[in-house]
């Protein structure tokens, strides 16, 4: 089938997206090309505005438009103790099930060496300097019950336990190989209640 090149070019521009195969983009396509122009306009604004307004929480690197994001600014939430995510849809998962009332640091990924992620790729040293400076009273590690995420827990736990920070691990409810984003607010809930102190504190 021959179709004007604009089209193949929105066509292989969907395809990039997550999940997005060929034919789930051509449906996209034509849907956008069904509606009236002005759709296609304000959607290309948008997509232009995220990119334009949308960066990083200074602090837990939270998606934000301003330098803290707005759990940070919160002052109703405990900033004395974080919970540590992979992700923003895993914050994002946390906050609709309503389980925690502190703040985060989001690592965006975890350590895989067979990918060639390390500490310096993700978001590793702030999270050490904030455990280090703030005096937190707890650190959650809400990484993904799966290989890396357990990985990823423990190198954060040997780093951040020395310091005298109580580490947990959240725990009960997590299948392993499960991840936070597609899990029901229930069984985050009980994840969360059920989480255990990983290794000793030595606090001589």
């Amino acid at each position: 089938m021959t179709i004007p090149p604009a089209l193949e070019q929105l066509v292989a521009h969907l395809c990039r997206l997550p999940g997005i195969g060929e034919k789930s983009a051509y449906r996209l396509a034509f849907h956008i090309l069904s509606e009236p122009p002005e759709y296609a306009r304000e959607f290309g604004r948008c997509l232009e505005t995220v990119r334009e307004r949308v960066l990083f929480c200074e602090r837990c690197f939270n998606l934000a438009e301003t330098t803290l994001c707005p759990i940070c600014q919160d002052p109703r939430r405990d900033q004395m103790v974080v919970c540590v995510v992979e992700s923003v849809q895993d914050l994002l998962a946390l906050e609709r099930a309503r389980v925690f009332s502190g703040v985060y640091h989001v690592l965006h990924g975890t350590l895989s060496p067979l990918r060639g992620i390390g500490p310096d790729e993700l978001r590793v040293a702030p999270l050490v300097v904030r455990a280090r400076e703030s005096g937190l009273s707890e650190l959650i590690l809400a990484t993904n019950v799966d290989v890396e995420g357990e990985a990823t827990a423990g190198y954060l736990a040997a780093a951040i336990r020395p310091m005298g920070v109580p580490v947990t691990r959240i725990a009960a409810g997590l299948p392993m190989g499960s991840e936070l984003e597609f899990m029901d607010d229930v069984t985050l809930s009980r994840a969360f209640e059920g989480r255990k102190a990983l290794g000793h504190i030595d606090r001589r």
